[in-house]
This record gives structure tokens, sequence and C-alpha cells, in this order.
């Protein structure tokens, strides 16, 4: 490797491990959705990378087990989840994989819709390896860490919020036989069994010291292979982070609880020092930005374009997460295309202003519309996420959600997703569904959040508006998703030569749809056990 830049951050350069002793294996659970799902992608799993990165720097060399790393494309049904499968490592191949002299495991438990599979593989590790301790963390945990504890006998510790420094922190404290106690943003069982609760969740200051994920040998090159990928793909994807958190409080979601509301931008020189080290070292084809809010500042978004313009590099650029538009002006998408982006995602989430007030989305849908409009002449692919059936919504406002969505459909959007709406754990909407309709964590609900959007032919989905019975909402959904992607077809029919064309090669789509019908089609099942 020639690449001399930030010699200091990347993985390659950190030191010969100073902890050998000490043996920590970082894990993820295989994929849980329901069957007949078309909802689900396997990605890779960059908070992993991260953690592993981080640990590296300072004198460990953990092991990482990624149960959706292997077996991409098996399916295996789930004697104790019927009507549910799992994608990847059954949980009897990830114990088979785990070092015997592991003492620390660290979990990602990222999504509720697949906390019982993750409390299962958790039991399981712990069954096998007694006197090991088990940390988990994540958007799941760091939403509801005292139920994971009650509820996962063999989970000794969670770490609420950003995970790099405080999973640190509790390594050094289990190797130093220190107690737990100034441990920050955590929540464990203390000596007399109580479940306990450290100083409240913390942000990592300066991100520009946190070392680039460490992405074990071969480990992409196995995503690559079976065609995976965030969203849209084409043959080498490499995930990357440009900011952390978001400046934004909507109601329906938890990031607040993971991240705060502190929005911090890496450096410039950062982002494109691991840009050019990436695309030298793998050979990328393109960047896909796996930010929750990417696009929030103008200025510093258009220095950092202005840079990546000007490095020349053969490479895509796509940003499959929702997004804000308010800087996506003219001058910013034409920056975008310059950069060679393909694929850009807009989240306006509801056409009635109504329930964007309540939902605190502050987004101006006129402003929108434009953005989408130009972003389409200059050639980008475009999706739109709308999410209908939020607590108190009108038939009114559904429709309003309707015609925006037809207008986007018209001006030539590629994929045009509505969602019903699901209270996830850790959001402001979730405490106030919770009350109203007595919501009980339990497998049950975890299973319900799997299945809801993922099987859009299903018409019997669990909703909480009061106002529109549960199969009226799932109709509108159909109706919604049928209508807009028959649009896009219908009146640009190049559309359907792209997608036959996609769907025979595999290694590459233009829209999360031929992404996810690909996923299908590469689906092997076999049968448990």
């Amino acid at each position: 490797m020639d690449l001399q830049i930030g010699s200091d951050r990347v993985h390659f350069a950190i030191k010969p491990s100073t902890r050998p002793g000490l043996k920590v294996t970082l894990v993820r659970p295989p994929l849980l959705f329901a069957a007949g799902s078309i909802g689900n992608e396997i990605v890779p799993s960059i908070g992993l990378a991260y953690i592993n990165g981080y640990l590296r720097k300072f004198g460990y060399e953990p092991t990482l087990i990624d149960g959706q790393g292997e077996n991409h494309n098996i399916v295996t049904s789930v004697p104790k989840y019927p009507g549910y499968l799992i994608q990847g490592m059954p949980i009897e191949q990830i114990l088979l994989a785990i070092p015997p002299d592991t003492r620390i495991f660290g979990i990602t438990a990222m999504f509720s819709a697949e906390w019982p599979l993750t409390r299962d593989l958790i039991n399981a590790i712990k069954a096998a390896h007694p006197l090991a301790i088990i940390i988990a963390g994540g958007e799941h945990i760091s939403a509801e860490s005292e139920y994971c504890l009650q509820d996962c006998e063999g989970l000794d510790i969670c770490v609420r919020g950003e995970g790099e420094h405080v999973f640190l922190e509790a390594c050094e404290c289990i190797t130093d036989n220190l107690p737990l106690t100034n441990v920050p943003g955590i929540t464990y069982r203390n000596a007399d069994g109580e479940i306990t609760h450290s100083s409240a969740v913390t942000r990592m200051r300066d991100i520009d010291a946190i070392p680039w994920p460490y992405w074990p040998e071969g480990y992409l090159e196995k995503f690559w292979k079976s065609g995976k990928s965030f969203g849209v793909k084409t043959a080498r994807d490499m995930p990357i982070l440009m900011t952390r958190g978001c400046p934004y409080q909507c109601t329906f979601c938890s990031n607040k609880n993971m991240w705060t509301t502190r929005y911090v931008m890496r450096s410039i020189d950062d982002i494109v020092n691991e840009v050019v080290f990436y695309y030298q070292k793998y050979n990328v084809t393109s960047f896909q930005v796996y930010d929750l809010t990417a696009i929030t500042k103008k200025k510093w978004f258009v220095e950092l374009l202005n840079r990546l313009i000007e490095l020349q590099l053969p490479v895509q650029w796509s940003f499959p997460s929702g997004t804000r538009s308010e800087v996506l002006d003219e001058e910013v998408l034409r920056l975008l295309k310059a950069v060679n982006t393909t694929y850009l995602c807009y989240a306006p989430e509801s056409g009635s202003a109504t329930i964007l007030k309540k939902i605190k989305k502050q987004v101006d849908l006129d402003k929108m519309l434009l953005s989408i409009r130009m972003a389409k002449k200059l050639g980008l692919n475009v999706r739109t996420n709308f999410i209908i059936g939020f607590p108190d919504e009108t038939r009114l406002d559904i429709f309003k959600t309707f015609v925006i969505a037809l207008r986007c459909a018209f001006y030539g959007v590629d994929d045009i997703q509505p969602y019903l709406f699901n209270p996830y754990p850790g959001s402001q909407l979730f405490q106030e569904c919770r009350e109203l309709h007595n919501i009980k964590l339990s497998d049950a609900y975890f299973l319900t959040i799997s299945r809801q959007n993922s099987d859009i032919l299903s018409l019997n989905p669990v909703t909480f508006n009061t106002n529109i019975a549960n199969w009226e909402l799932a109709i509108y959904r159909l109706a919604i998703t049928l209508t807009c992607y028959g649009i896009s077809y219908l009146f640009f029919p190049k559309r359907i030569l792209r997608t036959i064309k996609n769907l025979s090669n595999k290694q590459q789509s233009d829209t999360v749809l031929e992404a996810r019908l690909q996923g299908i089609l590469l689906r092997k099942k076999v049968n448990a056990g």
C-alpha cells in the first residue's frame, strides 16, 4: 500500500495487540424476517466495523462474526417462530465459529424487530460460554435497556448510545477487575442483581479521532460476490459515514435515544482521505452514504463535493437513506451530478401539513418537490419515502400524501414506497401509543414490527390509527405502491428493459425495487436442523 495520508488513522497502521490475554468477539445476529417479505436486504455492518477499528487502536484484536456476513442467500425456517425465516448463519453455526477463549462479547442489536432472535443468540452464547461477559448495544438496546436485561438472562451489560468508547471502557474495567460504576451510558446488573443505570448517554466529542472502520480480510468481498448492498448496487459498493447524529426531533424516530440531538460533521480532509484509501485498497465502484442526515449544512457539503470532484475518481455515489431537502437546491444537485451521484433518497414522510406538524417533520413540501424535479432533470435516480397510518391521521391526510406521491411519480421518481406507521421503541410516538393502546413489549410485538412493512400484500397489519381500520390502511398502502410503480413503468417505458436487464445479471440495480427483487431471486431456502 503506497498511500500515506492519514497513516495514523487507518487500521493497517495499528500496532500489534497489547492485550493478548483478553479475547473480544463481536457478533451480529442473522437477519430475521417474515416469510414472503420483499423489503429486507443484508448489508455490511459498519457499526461493528467501527467498534473493531476503535478497539484495535487501544491494543485489542477482536474477532468479528457476522451472522449476516456468511450464507448471504441461504434462508432457513425457524420452528420457534412460524411464518418467519432467517437469512445468513443459524445460531448453531455462529456458536461453532466463536473462539473458545473469548472473554467478552459485543453484540449489535439495532432493530427491535430482530430482538427475539438476538435474545436467543445471546442466551445460546451464554450457555456455551458461561464465564464470558456479554455486552450489547444499538438503537434497540439504547431504547429499552432495562427491558432487554429483564428479558435476556444471558445479557450482562447494555451500552446506551454511541458505542465505541463506552464499549472500550467496559472492556477495560472487566480486564482490570474494576467496578462499572464510572463507565458512562451503560445499564447492567450490580452485585446484588439489581438493574443499575450509570450516567446519561454521552457523545464522543472528536469524531475525527475515531479510527476508520476495520473490515476483516475478505469480509467485504463476500458481500460483493453475492450481490448484497444497501439500496441500489454496483459491483463493489463501499459503506461510508460522513456525519453522526441528527439535529431534528421527528416524533416517529428513535434517533434521539441513540445519538441525542447533537449533529457532528467529520472534517472534509478526513472523509477525502478515507475515500481515496478505500478506492486504492478495494477498487470500489461506488460509495454508499449511510448517514442519518448527511445533507444538512450547505457550506460544508458544497466544499466536500468540490473536493470529491477534484479527485476525479471513476466511482458512483448514492444516498440511500432519507435525507433533508433544504440544502438540495440547483447548485448542490449539479455538484452531486458532477461527482457522479446516481441515487438520492428524499424523505417527505407525509403530504399533509397537519401531520408534518404533529410529527415535527420540518420540511417545506413545495421546495422539496422543486428539488425532486430538478434532481430528475439532471438524471439522478430518486426515491421518496412516505408513511401512512400515523395516530389521528385522517383519510384526507392520506389522500394528500397520495397526491404528493402521484406528483413525484409523474416527475419521474424511480422508487415510491409508502410504509405503515410503526411505533418504534425509543421514539416519542411509541410512548404515546404505549399508553393509548396499552402496548406490551413482547416477542409478538417485535415480530409484528418485522412483518408490518415487509409483507405489503398482507391486508391484516397491526396499526395504531384511531380513525381508519387496519385493512383499509393496508389497501391504501398497496394502492399507492402499485399506482406509483405503474406510472413509473407506463410513462417511462425504458425502465422496463432496464429492470429486465438488471434482474437477469443481478450485479447491478438502479432502484431499490430491483435490488429487492434480485434478493428474492437469489434466496435458497433450506429446512432448519
